[in-house]
């Protein structure tokens, strides 16, 4: 039995909370779905497992690329902030990972996983602070949403 598990943050727009850190533990790869806004963030998200990281539309990083296709166990991972128009059809993705609505959301769409994280930032608006899990079993992905104290 094969099983990955990957931790999904965006739009931490330069804050990691403690509560970050508890819900990536254990994680064995990190993807942030932009508006990182610190490098800081980034060597923080670091000391938990390897962070994957692409711009958002508050980042001026050029390190960070606009998308990145990621293949984890077979399955194709489209992570972008989806503020910028993408033709995801071009990547054949099984899952997309997007950031930038501030809103969580795990849906599937025909035969791709759509999963937006939330944001793990300051709260904006009157949203729910989350990060995600996705969990990769023998090829067959599994995805939660979790919701941290927002204050």
């Amino acid at each position: 039995m094969t099983r990955t598990c990957i931790g999904l943050i965006s739009d931490t727009h330069g804050l990691v909370r403690p509560q970050v850190i508890v819900a990536l533990e254990g994680v064995d790869l990190i993807l942030h779905a932009g508006d990182v806004c610190s490098d800081v963030a980034l060597e923080e998200l670091a000391q938990i497992a390897p962070v994957f990281a692409v711009a958002g539309n508050c980042d001026n990083d050029p390190r960070l690329p606009a998308y990145l296709l990621h293949v984890v166990d077979g399955l194709r991972i489209l992570l972008h902030h989806s503020h910028l128009a993408m033709d995801e059809a071009l990547h054949r993705p099984d899952i997309v990972i997007t950031g930038h609505s501030h809103q969580p959301i795990i849906e599937q769409d025909g035969n791709i996983l759509r999963i937006n994280p939330g944001s793990a930032g300051p709260r904006r608006f009157r949203l729910p602070v989350t990060v995600a899990r996705l969990t990769i079993i023998d090829g067959k992905p599994e995805a939660e949403l979790i919701e941290l104290d927002g204050r």
